[in-house]
């Protein structure tokens, strides 16, 4: 697999240069693109043709709204993650109505930004859960209805584990490999893969890599004593 372009997009110059040197110190991310506003993210795309822009919402002239829209509408193929500081039901309202294809905060950990830009790019739609909660009070009140019960969808794929299932979901998520999760569940490591072919056959997951992410999102990557 070749690796992730992402274009980033910042109006204080401190913070793309930051989020540019945490993503890639993932071997599999490539910060192709820097810009300080939507438009310019936007144009950028032009020449980068990025998968992935981590957009923010907030900024002078053209804001992340305007640049996830203008994307959306020119470049099917290029997924749009906000990272963002703001989680109030307005800022929310904007990026979800102008496609985004996810919505975390800056406050999150860098290891859950990169799984978080791994899995957007991978097709899945990646919402924080101050986010989804938010997403949760706009259907009560008869709005993004749509968006809404397909994150809901997603969020209650969780529902049918095995507790040896999320023993096995858990480590995975924390970074050990077939052998080390066989060793700490005193199981063959070929019983460790088959736990994860079904897994990933259930979630209709590509890799461990997506399994991961799928475990950081639901929260269950702190489960079961760890």
């Amino acid at each position: 697999m070749g690796k992730i372009n992402v274009l980033i997009a910042d109006d204080i110059m401190i913070l793309r240069q930051g989020l540019k040197a945490v993503l890639e110190q993932d071997k599999d991310i490539k910060v192709v693109a820097l810009a300080e506003n939507g438009k310019e993210a936007f144009e950028k795309c032009r020449v980068y043709e990025p998968d992935v822009v981590l957009m923010d919402m907030r900024m002078p002239e053209y804001d992340g709204a305007y640049g996830i829209r203008a994307i959306k509408e020119h470049f099917q193929g290029i997924r749009a993650l906000v990272l963002t500081t703001f989680d109030d039901e307005e800022t929310i309202d904007k990026a979800v109505s102008s496609g985004a294809d996810g919505y975390i905060l800056k406050e999150m950990e860098d290891d859950k930004v990169i799984a978080s830009v791994k899995a957007v790019y991978a097709g899945m739609n990646i919402f924080g859960n101050g986010i989804y909660q938010t997403m949760r009070s706009h259907m009560e009140q008869g709005k993004e209805a749509e968006q809404f019960n397909r994150v809901q969808k997603h969020m209650e794929e969780t529902e049918h584990f095995t507790d040896r299932e999320q023993e096995v979901i858990r480590l995975v998520a924390q970074g050990y490999d077939n052998k080390e999760v066989a060793a700490k569940l005193c199981l063959a490591e070929g019983t460790v893969r088959n736990h994860i072919s079904k897994l990933l056959e259930k979630l209709s997951l590509k890799d461990r890599t997506q399994l991961a992410v799928y475990a950081v999102k639901h929260g269950l990557d702190e489960g079961l004593g760890s």
